[in-house]
């Protein structure tokens, strides 16, 4: 009996395919077709939907907004919090994941929505931690650049560590609702935390009731070396790009590693590997829609206007059939950017963007029939050791015919082989959901 593993899937909430011959997306931003989509991705067993968010509208690609807006790339995006109660609200098993930014939000906050959302939610929700990695962020929020990577996740430790002592303000058992002495919540397991450390100060307590989870489900996508060490040291789900089956196992060894040296049960840390499947009734067919998406006349112009958003690299600036000029660096997203160089070297910008395929986000290569994909998948799975896979969606355009191909084409033949779950564990929580197998 082969080991099961995990899905989640991830939504950049940007507007839904809205270009191509069947585009229906854009408008209105009721909510209403990722409700449709939570219940498809429920229907199908997945653990967790992920609603992406950022805090800026790009500029870095040509030095202006124009390709941002022209092309609704990392822009528009609302408010993922209230889309996330509607999500929570229109499906019973299904986690939902809300990117919650530490540069944006006080801790205290993050912690008070989190507990609000999970409650509403009977504990399915869950936090993506994410620094914000735009100076064109940071300046919506009194600052002129961002601070470096190594001190945005200093700040970071703390920051969940206070967020972990507030959840902890209340005693699980604190509520009695004594209705003979007129008690609601027992004072001796309530308290301050106190906490005045290098970067915060918070006083405590929470002033939300205990949620079901007490502290909701985290996630988070470390690529670098310290971004590695923090999500092993914080996260119950790390997202994360590999190369290949090699690079999934080097990985996932990896973290695990870096999650014992932080005192933790290494299977305790779920890595979901990003890939973004292309499926079809055959093989040909799977590969022509997948060239029909790379021939676009947009599609260079939208893969590297998305990676000079989150890398803050104009990569206008370069000649596109040419090489890069040298390996690049970023105090933006370098995971993402190391993603995109490692396809090989010594090809130009122009091979680099068209052999990954839009690969900036999928950890391997897969095109071809459900079956074949699923096996794929098995395989990769196997080398690697575990856990699972996010699905991201072609130049992170969501559509209703790509949540189609994955839910009622791929699930069903990872399901046929034993690979996921066909049915959820009654009243499982997020958490709990991540820890079944």
């Amino acid at each position: 009996m082969p080991n099961k593993f995990h899905l989640a899937f991830i939504c950049n909430f940007t507007p839904d395919e809205w270009t191509g011959p069947f585009g229906s997306g854009g408008a209105p931003w009721d909510g209403q077709f990722y409700i449709d989509t939570a219940r498809a991705l429920e229907r199908a067993g997945f653990d967790y939907i992920i609603l992406e968010d950022k805090l800026m509208v790009p500029e870095a690609y040509g030095g202006t907004a124009d390709a941002a807006l022209v092309h609704a790339m990392e822009v528009p995006k609302h408010d993922p919090v209230p889309l996330a109660v509607a999500l929570g609200l229109n499906t019973k098993h299904l986690g939902i994941v809300t990117t919650l930014s530490t540069m944006a939000y006080p801790p205290f906050m993050v912690a008070r929505l989190a507990s609000t959302v999970d409650s509403m939610l009977n504990g399915r929700f869950g936090w993506n931690i994410v620094t914000s990695a735009e100076d064109l962020a940071a300046q919506n929020f009194g600052m002129e650049a961002l601070p470096t990577r190594e001190e945005r996740y200093a700040r970071a430790d703390e920051y969940v560590e206070v967020v972990k002592a507030l959840f902890d303000s209340w005693d699980h058992d604190a509520v009695v609702l004594d209705r003979e002495t007129g008690t609601y919540a027992d004072p001796s397991k309530v308290r301050p935390i106190h906490h005045r450390g290098k970067y915060y100060s918070v006083r405590g307590p929470l002033n939300t009731v205990p949620s079901p989870q007490h502290r909701p489900a985290f996630v988070q996508a470390g690529a670098s070396p310290r971004g590695r060490a923090f999500a092993a040291a914080h996260a119950d789900s790390i997202i994360a790009i590999a190369n290949k089956k090699e690079g999934m196992k080097q990985f996932r060894d990896d973290v695990r590693d870096k999650a014992v040296q932080a005192g933790r049960d290494p299977d305790s840390v779920k890595v979901l590997f990003c890939i973004t499947p292309t499926v079809a009734n055959t093989t040909e067919e799977a590969f022509q829609k997948r060239d029909g998406i790379i021939s676009s006349p947009q599609f260079i112009t939208e893969i590297l206007a998305q990676i000079s958003a989150i890398t803050e690299i104009d990569f206008k600036a370069f000649d596109l059939d040419s090489p890069l000029p040298n390996r690049l660096t970023t105090n933006g997203e370098q995971g993402s950017l190391d993603q995109l160089q490692q396809w090989g070297s010594g090809k130009t910008l122009r091979e680099l963007v068209v052999d990954s395929a839009g690969g900036l986000v999928s950890s391997l290569d897969l095109v071809g029939t459900p079956d074949d994909v699923a096996s794929q998948m098995e395989e990769a799975m196997e080398y690697a050791g575990g856990d699972g896979y996010i699905i991201t969606t072609p130049l992170l355009r969501l559509s209703r015919h790509f949540v189609a191909d994955i839910t009622e084409g791929l699930v069903p033949a990872l399901q046929r082989r034993g690979l996921t779950r066909s049915s959820y564990v009654p009243g499982s929580t997020l958490r709990a959901n991540l820890t079944e197998f």
